[in-house]
């Protein structure tokens, strides 16, 4: 079954006994078409890093600058993640896509034409790495939020760990084929053909009969959709979970990505097709832990999984650290990693897609992609400035330490995988109505809801209205509060604030889900008939 619409889940299909299989999402043409284009750029991808890494030890051998490579493509996701992701939710998502993959394109062909003629300098080389990471920044949130709506949505889960299997796989393919390629030709022939791996991935968004979401109320301002977006996260204890989890997981596990061009340099002796031999073993690792991560959930629980995941990576970081230059112990070390890097990642993405609807997933998980890459910035800088000045075994061995006691941190906020049916929308009704003496834009608004509660009720009443406020400044609302009728204790009051009256339709139009209205109806179980509704208009 196949869905032209990317904002809403299609309608589900009768799963099959024990949960759909690990390959089920790749029966839908488009998502096996976009899965293949995405393959494809990754392995462009990879043999660019194999490349640029390279060329900056033959540039410069110094382990900061090195670091620094991937640095600069993880940055431009810090510095522009949550615009992006604004834009994948307000914009045509396709559209976006393909100016993204244009822009890439472009300066990847920029960077090996430079290379092709020797005006290479390690600030260039950072420049233009900084500028092909801008353009997978514009272009990450909206692919991630296009995906639930590409599969049936007991697929989701599935969907994400083949998505990374896409990304490992090709960590497995393209540092090999950038390492011989490097080596035969040089890095700028690596380059070249990390340009034309995009051309793919543009034919098929062309292609792609994607219809956006009909949007009643008009595209959302970028700093109004920005505003929401980060709303949002802040008021979604799952998502916080997440965000937290993965932030420890990566500042200290950084280190690996930033330190192993030096490792197999320096303590392996190995050339840039060795070094690409070694990510090879990472993506083996990780096609492996695909085919067998589906299973481990279901038996063990994602909490277990996740866990047993980031010690056995940690644990990997230390052993490099401690056996340097012992090669066959460490190539089976890095497939062990390769499996645990793929069974935390794939299943900390899928808990916050799955956790998300869809007016905000793209924002929501640009803040995701935001403290991945953020933290990937920073830990490859700090542990890259630790080697340079105390060595890179040493760094490694700490950093992999760091990595292993994380999950001691967390183990009060267990990981949930969201239950993405109840993300649909669901207006909230009757939708208010505006004076002909008002515009959209008046504001700000406040609503009051009063409720008839018995006595008796009261404390059921109050613990309910606790995930009421949450729903409400999910979608946007400012201000909330609760009040007691000082006078008639049956009486209460709720009051939030809304920027303008526009703001206040899209909550009622455009973000209210099922999983909302449940927790509003579940309120007012405790209470006596409706609650009286009344808008209010700010009068300065």
């Amino acid at each position: 079954m196949t869905t032209t619409n990317t904002h809403a889940a299609p309608a589900a299909s009768a799963p099959a006994p024990g949960g759909p299989s690990a390959w089920a999402p790749l029966r839908h043409k488009w998502f096996r078409a976009l899965w293949l284009a995405q393959f494809a750029s990754s392995v462009g991808g990879w043999m660019q890093t194999v490349a640029a890494q390279w060329l900056m030890l033959t540039l410069t051998r110094a382990p900061l600058p090195v670091a620094l490579v991937q640095t600069a493509l993880s940055l431009p996701v810090f510095l522009f993640g949550l615009p992006a992701g604004a834009l994948g939710d307000v914009l045509d998502r396709r559209r976006l896509l393909v100016a993204s993959q244009a822009f890439t394109l472009v300066a990847a062909a920029v960077l090996a034409a430079l290379a092709f003629v020797g005006l290479m300098s390690p600030l260039l080389l950072l420049t233009f790495t900084f500028l092909i990471g801008t353009g997978g920044a514009l272009m990450a949130p909206a692919w991630i939020a296009i995906q639930p709506g590409l599969v049936a949505r007991e697929e989701i889960p599935q969907a994400t760990a083949i998505n990374a299997v896409s990304i490992n796989l090709s960590r497995a393919v393209g540092p090999a084929i950038g390492g011989v390629i490097v080596a035969a030709a040089g890095a700028a022939a690596a380059f070249a053909v990390n340009a034309l791996s995009f051309v793919g991935a543009l034919v098929t968004l062309q292609r792609w009969p994607h219809r956006p979401d009909p949007r009643p109320l008009g595209a959302e301002p970028i700093m109004s959709a920005m505003r929401t977006g980060l709303a949002y996260v802040r008021h979604s204890p799952p998502v916080q979970v997440v965000l937290a989890r993965a932030a420890l997981f990566l500042v200290f596990s950084s280190g690996m990505w930033a330190l192993l061009p030096i490792v197999a340099s320096r303590h392996l002796g190995l050339g840039s097709a060795g070094y690409g031999m070694l990510l090879s073993m990472i993506g083996l690792g990780a096609v492996v832990g695909a085919l067998i991560l589906n299973r481990a959930r279901e038996r063990f629980g994602l909490e277990a999984t996740v866990n047993t995941c980031i010690v056995v990576f940690g644990l990997g970081m230390v052993e490099l650290a401690l056996a340097p230059g012992l090669l066959p112990p460490d190539l089976v070390d890095l497939v062990l990693m390769g499996i645990a890097w793929i069974g935390s990642l794939s299943s900390l993405s899928a808990a916050a897609q799955t956790s998300l609807p869809s007016w905000v997933r793209a924002r929501a998980m640009a803040v995701y992609l935001l403290v991945f890459q953020g933290t990937q910035a920073l830990g490859s800088v700090v542990w890259g400035a630790f080697a340079e000045r105390y060595g890179a075994t040493l760094a490694l061995g700490i950093a992999g330490a760091g990595v292993i006691v994380g999950p001691l941190a967390t183990i009060t906020r267990p990981l949930t995988m969201g239950t993405y049916y109840e993300r649909e929308l669901a207006s909230l009704s009757p939708e208010p109505r505006l004076g002909p003496s008002y515009t959209h834009d008046t504001g700000p608004v406040l609503v009051i809801r009063e409720y008839k509660v018995p006595p008796e009720n009261a404390r059921e009443f109050e613990n309910a209205m606790r995930l009421v406020r949450g729903s409400r400044r999910r979608f946007g609302a400012q201000r909330w509060n609760l009040y007691h009728d000082a006078e008639d204790p049956t009486m209460y009051v709720e009051t939030f604030t809304a920027n303008s009256w526009q703001e206040h339709l899209r909550q009622h139009a455009e973000r209210t889900t099922a999983a909302d209205r449940m927790m509003e109806r579940q309120a007012l179980k405790f209470a006596r008939g409706e609650p009286r509704t009344t808008h209010l208009i700010s009068a300065e």
